[in-house]
């Protein structure tokens, strides 16, 4: 999707409201109503700190109601490596832009009563980090904490069942990117993540059981921990939960069935070759495997090279 100063956009469920809308209206009244409806959806380039040191990866575009992040979820980070307990998934790039990026409130509103992660929001992800990579619950979709159980690489990430690379823990690590003044991350009620210090370099303290708590000036903030929840846990301001995950929320399609647990295996690399191409080692028994694979937004090829040097190829159409 490109995008001017200023983009005109409707989602698809807004568009077919506004089609059914436009048989049953004409002239002046239409014109009025498409005014309306395009309006609220004007999206016009914005800025929030934290994403600005990503600007050539991570667009952010804001309309009346939220902040709008567009990225491909690839990280220029390392991925992977660390990872114990892996169910063979890989990190594919992803399509979260237009109707699809990621909703950020523009004006949080504290909730009258907040909600825990630890029972709610299991599925999907309750922030998004300033380098464009979406962050989830600390604890899977099974309800165990994922760093604890060795599913995280070293900068706190794995791949979800649609091969979308995704944080469980605070991304502190961005800091050496951006420094401790701004944001890591924001959680999708709208309010900043701070590192594991105050802006001024001091140490945290206050916080409540979400990780938040107010500063001077009666705004509240999130923090990272080293211990659970790590994150946001849970939601301070305002969100809408279906399904068991925030909405709006971006989605993902898994292009092939998902993967079963290769016990005993260990990522060693993984190397970038080219653009959206990876190469993935991984040892296993003492023998070492590989898959060296390219994806694009419609389709995937993968190569599975096993000890012996065979290899058999695939390649998924992305749904």
């Amino acid at each position: 999707m490109s995008h001017d100063h200023e983009v005109k956009h409707l989602s698809e469920i807004d568009r077919r409201k506004f089609l059914k809308m436009t048989s049953a209206i004409s002239g002046l009244a239409f014109l009025s109503s498409f005014i309306k409806i395009t309006n609220a959806y004007a999206l016009t380039s914005a800025t929030l700190p934290g994403f600005t040191a990503f600007a050539s990866s991570v667009k952010v575009f804001k309309n009346s109601k939220y902040y709008l992040v567009e990225s491909n979820g690839i990280p220029a980070h390392q991925m992977m490596v660390g990872i114990k307990s892996w169910q063979q998934q890989v990190p594919t790039i992803q399509n979260y832009t237009g109707s699809n990026a990621w909703s950020i409130p523009i004006k949080p509103v504290i909730a009258a009563k907040s909600v825990s992660a630890k029972d709610h929001f299991l599925r999907g992800a309750i922030a998004i980090a300033v380098n464009g990579v979406p962050i989830f619950n600390a604890l899977n979709n099974r309800g165990d904490d994922a760093l604890l159980s060795g599913e995280l690489d070293n900068w706190g990430g794995h791949c979800g069942q649609a091969d979308d690379y995704h944080y469980h823990i605070a991304p502190t690590h961005l800091q050496t990117v951006i420094g401790k003044k701004v944001p890591i991350a924001y959680a999708l009620d709208g309010f900043p993540i701070y590192g594991a210090t105050e802006i001024d370099g001091k140490k945290v303290t206050g916080l409540d059981s979400l990780n938040g708590h107010f500063d001077s000036k009666k705004n509240y903030h999130y923090h990272a921990t080293s211990n659970y929840p790590y994150i946001n846990g849970g939601f301070k301001g305002v969100v809408t939960e279906i399904n068991g995950q925030v909405s709006p929320q971006a989605l993902t399609k898994a292009f092939r069935p998902a993967g079963e647990p290769l016990r005993g295996a260990i990522i060693t690399s993984l190397e970038q070759t080219g653009k959206n191409a990876f190469d993935l080692k991984y040892s296993l028994s003492g023998a070492n495997y590989r898959i060296k694979y390219s994806a694009t937004l419609s389709q995937v090829s993968m190569q599975f090279i096993d000890a012996k040097g065979s290899s058999r190829n695939e390649v998924y159409q992305r749904k």
